[in-house]
């Protein structure tokens, strides 16, 4: 199902630039683990799935700080080490989610991935799922000068095409900080999950698109 949160008449993108984490894939398992052994290493309490979900937004270099001080680099350390052991083994497409991509790239779209994932990982990913030629560009953190939702790594994403950031480009993502990138970028912020957004939930960037899965966002497209 997709409903049209905003009143308007949608515009056909150029352009569409996806989140990566539980928008393209499901990767909250090996998230998760990786997190909880970095922070029980480093002395503190593991978090709950819940937790983790509800946390676990910012890129490192954003949020690691925060959470262990002035050993974050060390502990950052740590937490690739254990990802990078088990990343590949543990995550899982969304449903749909390589039909949409495979459709849309068909279709003639333009697209592009941006996350606070760091790149490398990122990009080892969409190789081994074969969906590396589906992308004008691969962006993770550590590869613009700032990370979501800075508008950088959207420039980044487009920088290989003859589309700039605006109305023509919609950004799609699972969390609030996707659907501030898309505001800080000018770009359409689009929501894919199952539970609709809340009133309130977002302060300022709600959604103008929510989408129930890839699926139902590939066939409006595929429609305007």
């Amino acid at each position: 199902m997709s409903k049209n949160v905003e009143r308007g008449d949608p515009v056909r993108p150029r352009a569409v630039l996806f989140d990566w984490d539980n928008t393209l894939i499901d990767s909250w398992p090996v998230i998760h683990e990786s997190l909880n052994a970095t922070l029980t290493a480093y002395g503190l309490d593991p978090w709950t799935m819940d937790e983790t979900q509800a946390r676990v937004r910012h890129s490192m270099r954003n949020s690691f700080p925060q959470l262990f001080g002035d050993r974050w680099q060390e502990a950052g350390e740590f937490f690739y080490r254990r990802y990078a052991a088990i990343h590949i083994e543990w995550m899982e497409p969304r449903p749909g989610a390589r039909d949409m991509l495979a459709a849309l790239c068909g279709a003639g779209f333009y697209l592009g991935v941006v996350s606070n994932k760091k790149g490398s990982f990122l990009r080892r990913e969409a190789d081994h799922l074969g969906w590396t030629d589906f992308f004008g560009a691969i962006v993770g953190a550590l590869d613009a000068p700032r990370d979501k939702p800075a508008r950088e790594p959207v420039e980044m994403a487009l920088a290989g095409s003859t589309i700039i950031p605006g109305k023509e480009v919609w950004f799609v993502g699972d969390a609030g900080i996707d659907l501030e990138c898309a505001a800080n970028a000018g770009c359409v912020p689009v929501l894919v999950r199952e539970n609709a957004p809340q009133p309130g939930e977002f302060d300022g960037c709600f959604p103008v698109w929510h989408f129930d899965d890839c699926l139902a966002l590939s066939k409006r497209l595929l429609r305007l």
